[in-house]
């Protein structure tokens, strides 16, 4: 079947819902270059369906540099082009505004995310050593460890567009 992907609208609210909470544990997110806690599920963003299939979900803000930063992105099916298939989306969207990068921040434990986002195109910008520390004061559930790996550190990656 073939995947579409498109902005979220107002009925999909409770997959929004869904899809954060099983990735992070709630819609509330640290969006990490702000350094603000943000409701994810009010943010703009896409939705990528296979058939009947919720796929993937990604929700985006608008930075204050002129960039747009992806606060989550959630592949449900692995394996079947989702994350692609949402950056393609959130980049179309940032050259339709004529804004000049992309923007996220992964954590140092996420090395599959890592790849992947090099492999799109993304350069790795800035390491913020012990940024984990400032988030989980705001939101304290994040997790010490994944997989074995002390989770520390924030990773700054952009795309130039």
């Amino acid at each position: 079947m073939a995947m579409v992907v498109r902005p979220i609208e107002p009925g999909d609210l409770e997959i929004v819902r869904r899809v954060l909470t099983g990735s992070w544990g709630g819609t509330t997110v640290v969006a990490l270059g702000r350094g603000e806690l943000v409701d994810a599920a009010g943010l703009p963003g896409f939705v990528a369906l296979i058939g009947d299939e919720v796929a993937g979900v990604l929700t985006y803000a608008d930075d204050r540099d002129g960039s747009v930063e992806i606060v989550t992105i959630d592949a449900v099916v692995p394996g079947q082009g989702v994350g692609k298939a949402l950056l393609d989306a959130v980049r179309a969207v940032a050259v339709e505004r004529g804004l000049s990068r992309l923007t996220l921040i992964t954590t140092n434990d996420n090395t599959h995310a890592l790849r992947f986002y090099q492999r799109y195109g993304f350069d790795l910008v800035a390491l913020h050593r012990n940024g984990v520390d400032r988030a989980r004061a705001l939101k304290p559930g994040i997790p010490a460890e994944a997989d074995g790996i002390p989770i520390r550190h924030e990773l700054e990656l952009e795309l130039q567009l």
